[in-house]
């Protein structure tokens, strides 16, 4: 593997450009499997049922195997893969694969068991007031819980595979999660309801791990039985997990209080935080996920090489492509969030009250794009250095600052005579920017710096662009009133492109000229290749 700070940076560009393809490949498929949906159940109280159960299934999977493990898992498979110790790094593989599954399992179990009690203390007390509407979210979450076993599974063989620098299969994973829930609605809703889309869940997750099988038999797996409790290195995940664990058992019981909120307030408003929070999780993915994944396994071997320069170079590279992608994502997000989702949303069951309650909560979500895309990559260089305190430490700070906050904001919001479930968005909002700035701030002092020049450099020249862009869709948005949701959104999506990516031109953005000079080259290669074959002729 090339570390050297130039060889590294390209790495992890090319990289992310694999998985930002199928991001964006996965984001368009779940657009889709979105207008699916929501053409067939709207805001409704079953997809309120909906909402809260999965909110279940997907908690387990965070905790026992989601970002927790990737976060241990990665870090410690990479630095076997770097010392060469290949049959070291596959006992540790085997070890926690077997750990998953009997974990998860008996874990789903019991909540499928305690799964009357827990929707109606736990998850969402509001809907006791409606006894067909708990039962609902109750065989809901029993048929999703496989799930989570599945998905556990499947996501610790995206850690297998990005250590192996196989990016571009687990980044698509998620698209066949999709295809799996658009069956669920077209094959079997119409026949077993909301039911359908639950089991669409269940085979999602089985797609989303049979895709990555093939790709992760090619890395010629060496398993073995058992679960390794004595191993060196299934300790040191289980000493780097355990942090983590806490970090994501406090942003899940955020959620969960956003759903317990929810449940009381309007019908629709679960699902309208739920849609808006995804909406806001796709330029989300694009751009930060698709830079943060492809960067963790280069952190990790330059940590594990003491090479503490190129890290922090690699990571202000890192950190520049992501503000320069995030803020004008966050601003367009803003300004375009009803034409969008009336294009996207508005039909069928979805109706133009649905679009006010997700748009709502959209607005104030998305101010919060850039605290989230930044948080993720900088969590990534913790993780890397083999460090799940630091930002366990952080996070638990922010998102218990996020409970006042959502209990704050959302009573704020009902006096005000606002519709409160905007006030849940507006506190993780706030509450993820002062992560960010805590994480910043903790980062710096341990690397010693973090080329600020060059990240503040960026930031500056992002802000200057985004303000033009903003000032174009306002003006846009203003002439095209009344039009087409399709127009609205296309042309201000057009507009807003082109002024920010020209500024960046003109101020002589590096990876704006770098990225031009390179759609040049290949579309100069690809005309002369045509006017080769006619040559030839």
């Amino acid at each position: 593997m090339d570390t050297s700070n130039g060889g590294a940076n390209r790495q992890i560009a090319r990289a992310a450009g694999a998985v930002m393809a199928a991001f964006i490949l996965s984001n368009l498929t779940g657009l889709a499997r979105q207008v699916v949906v929501l053409n067939a159940f709207g805001t409704s109280g079953e997809m309120d049922a909906f909402n809260a159960a999965n909110r279940v299934s997907e908690t387990l999977f965070n905790l026992v195997a989601g970002g927790a493990l990737a976060s241990a898992f990665i870090p410690a498979f990479s630095s076997l893969l770097a010392k060469d110790d290949r049959r070291g790094a596959w006992r540790l593989a085997s070890a926690i694969a077997n750990l998953i599954l009997v974990i998860l399992s008996l874990v789903a179990a019991l909540a499928a068991v305690f799964a009357p009690p827990i929707v109606r203390y736990l998850l969402a007390p509001g809907f006791a007031g409606d006894p067909a509407q708990e039962a609902l979210t109750v065989d809901l979450l029993r048929i999703m819980l496989p799930s989570a076993v599945i998905f556990s599974l499947s996501g610790l063989t995206m850690g297998i595979l990005n250590s192996s620098q196989v990016f571009f299969v687990p980044a698509l994973a998620p698209a066949f999660y999709q295809v799996g829930m658009i069956f669920g609605v077209l094959a079997l809703a119409p026949r077993l309801g909301i039911y359908g889309l639950a089991w669409g869940v269940v085979i999602g997750a089985s797609l989303h791990l049979v895709l990555q099988v093939p790709s992760l038999l090619r890395q010629k797996i060496e398993y073995s039985p058992g679960f390794g409790l004595d191993s060196p290195a299934v300790r040191e995940v289980g000493r780097l997990m355990l942090p983590r664990l806490l970090g994501v058992a406090v942003v899940q019981l955020n959620f969960w209080l956003n759903i317990y909120l929810a449940s009381h307030m309007a019908e629709g408003s679960v699902t309208g935080i739920t849609v808006a929070f995804a909406l806001m999780l796709m330029p989300q993915a694009a751009i930060a996920q698709s830079i943060a994944i492809a960067a963790l396994p280069t952190f990790s071997v330059q940590f594990a090489r003491s090479q503490l320069g190129e890290m922090r170079a690699s990571l202000a590279a890192s950190l520049r492509g992501v503000l320069l992608l995030s803020i004008p994502a966050s601003v367009g997000l803003i300004l375009l969030r009803e034409p969008v989702i009336v294009l996207l949303y508005q039909r069928g069951e979805f109706t133009a009250r649905s679009t006010g309650l997700v748009a709502w909560a959209l607005l104030w979500y998305a101010a919060g794009l850039v605290g989230h895309a930044v948080v993720e990559v900088l969590s990534r260089a913790f993780y890397a250095m083999h460090d799940t305190r630091t930002p366990v430490l952080v996070g638990v700070g922010a998102m218990s600052l996020n409970v006042a906050f959502s209990l704050l904001f959302s009573t704020l919001f009902a006096g005000w005579g606002w519709m409160p479930h905007g006030g849940l968005a507006l506190a993780n909002t706030l509450a993820t920017a002062l992560e960010m700035a805590g994480l910043m701030y903790l980062m710096r002092s341990r690397l010693q710096g973090l080329d600020d020049r060059r990240v503040l450099t960026g930031t500056g020249q992002a802000a200057a662009a985004t303000l033009a862009m903003a000032l174009a869709l306002w003006v846009w948005l203003n002439l095209a009133s009344g039009r087409a949701a399709w127009l609205i959104t296309l042309g201000g999506v057009a507009v807003g492109a082109g002024i920010y990516g020209t500024l960046l031109l003109f101020l002589r953005v590096t990876e704006a000229r770098e990225l031009a000079g390179a759609i040049n080259r290949k579309l100069w290669f690809s005309l002369r290749a045509v006017f080769s074959k006619q040559s030839s002729r």
